[in-house]
């Protein structure tokens, strides 16, 4: 079997021994036909030519008999090359047929089913079929594999974008049903105009606007198209600029900020707006899920050539089937409660995209439901 695992893995291989196999059916095929019709076709010409020369070889005339014999053997020869030729050639084009045939079926498969998914039928899949030449890893079955793999991706990316708009549409709904709802209630008297109602439609208006940055910064690091001047940055510079921007609202909700950075920790090589914003999506996150009274801690350490930041909470926790979900856009563990808190769902997505822009890594971790997260990533040590 070993002997012929070269053939099973290249196509070119394949195609030089069917042109083999074709040329040695026709050699085979017409040395076979020669054989069994050339004793026939002498022996009856020889018979004919007996018949008409018994005179001739009675009055001496041996000059003619042998002429006529040659004359015969030549057509018999004639006569069964032609017949071998016809039969070889018919044999021939039948191996040819049943070969290219094998070899094209999966490339006309592959065909249509690229025509189909131009259509718009991402679910259309080839076969890969068994026990013929497409099979195995060879190069028609390797196309046919990732054909499949292509039309998997562009199915996923259809689905992707078709969530996309319909979570896009929900999210925009509910701020646009709430200042449209609130400004009808004003022109209609219901509400009064007071200081109260403006400020509900401010903070829907401003909770639209920040939905719209982020999907701006959503759509800049999904495309690669971030742009990041990383420099030398201390992480307790880090940490203590998000503090001061989040501390009046840590403060309102009664949630404790604690951070255990240390000063003499190494200068990472990162952008600081962008890992700043890093920093906010995963403490304001984290204030999010965190009921008044808990805390929410910062730590760093190194490890290797990089500097771990840990982000933990006493908080709402993440059940283990959400914690590969964590990263996803516009995923929540808990809907009802960030759907009050404003939250769009794809923060967390931003700030996994950054990080590993910035040669990182990011995870989530959980004892469980009610038992606190940790967000843990890394940045890496100024050269």
């Amino acid at each position: 079997m070993r002997l012929f695992e070269p053939l099973r893995r290249h196509l070119g291989l394949k195609i030089f021994v069917s042109y083999l196999v074709v040329i040695l059916v026709l050699i085979v095929v017409m040395v076979s036909a020669a054989v069994f019709v050339a004793p026939g076709a002498f022996d009856r010409h020889l018979a004919a030519m007996e018949q008409m020369s018994l005179g001739d070889v009675d009055t001496g005339d041996v000059t003619d008999l042998e002429a006529d014999l040659l004359s015969n053997f030549r057509v018999a020869v004639t006569e069964s090359l032609r017949l071998a030729t016809i039969a070889a050639f018919l044999a021939a084009v039948s191996v040819s047929v049943f070969i290219s045939r094998r070899i094209v079926a999966p490339i006309y498969r592959m065909m249509t089913a690229s025509q189909r998914i131009a259509e718009g039928h991402y679910d259309e899949r080839v076969d890969l079929p068994g026990g013929n030449i497409g099979e195995g890893p060879d190069e028609l079955g390797q196309l046919a594999l990732s054909f499949n793999q292509m039309a998997d991706k562009l199915q996923h990316t259809e689905e992707i974008r078709r969530r996309l708009i319909g979570d896009v549409a929900h999210e925009l709904r509910t701020p646009l049903t709430t200042i449209q709802g609130s400004m009808e209630a004003l022109l209609d008297g219901v509400l009064p105009q007071e200081e109260a109602t403006y400020q509900q439609v401010l903070r829907e208006s401003t909770r639209l606007q920040k939905l719209v940055r982020d999907l701006q910064e959503l759509s800049l690091v999904e495309a690669d198209t971030l742009t990041l001047e990383p420099k030398p940055l201390h992480v307790i510079d880090l940490v203590e600029t998000a503090r001061l921007r989040l501390m009046h609202q840590f403060h309102e909700k009664d949630v404790d900020l604690i951070t255990e950075v240390a000063e003499d920790l190494p200068q990472v090589w990162v952008d600081g707006d962008r890992i700043g914003q890093v920093f906010l999506n995963l403490l304001g996150n984290g204030l999010q899920y965190t009921s008044s009274g808990g805390w929410v801690r910062v730590s760093a350490s190194t490890t290797g050539e990089n500097v771990a930041i840990n982000i933990e909470d006493s908080g709402i926790g993440i059940a283990p089937e959400h914690i590969t979900n964590v990263f996803t856009r516009f995923y929540r563990v808990d809907k009802s409660r960030s759907r009050v808190g404003g939250g769009s769902g794809i923060g967390l997505t931003i700030a996994k995209h950054i990080v590993e822009a910035s040669g990182g890594t990011i995870r989530a971790h959980s004892p469980g439901a009610g038992k606190g997260s940790t967000f843990t990533f890394t940045l890496p040590i100024t050269p």
